[in-house]
């Protein structure tokens, strides 16, 4: 069982920089692939970033490329999204997931736990 806990949300001006925080209980985070979603109002949920395991792997939705980076530290059992050049439309909750593997997943079902999500604001 893992349990993730996200952090870091606030309001930031657009150009602005933020970053959000997701620990997890449990010894085996180390052998957990990690991802990051967001849901805007009135929209469905989707794929923002991804890690592997190792943190060897990463991967991005096309409108985040170049502007937000996902890491992790396997010590501190934390994912960590690191967000610049924000914009009104990253306005959304951002949710940590997990699932045991080494392989990079983008898809919500391929995720076994999740977090109660952060919030963020963009402001115009």
């Amino acid at each position: 069982q893992v349990q993730l806990v996200e952090s870091g949300g606030g309001l930031v001006q657009a150009g602005g920089s933020l970053r959000v925080s997701c620990a997890a209980s449990g010894r085996t985070f180390r052998t957990y692939t990690m991802g990051w979603f967001r849901q805007a109002p009135g929209k469905k949920r989707e794929f923002v970033a991804a890690i592997s395991w190792s943190g060897g792997s990463a991967y991005y939705t096309d409108s985040v490329k170049g502007r937000f980076t996902i890491s992790k530290d396997n010590a501190k059992n934390t994912v960590y999204l690191q967000m610049n050049s924000l914009t009104p439309e990253d306005t959304a909750v951002y949710y940590c997931a997990a699932r045991s593997g080494s392989l990079v997943h983008t898809q919500e079902y391929q995720y076994t736990y999740w977090g109660q999500g952060t919030q963020v604001t963009v402001s115009s």
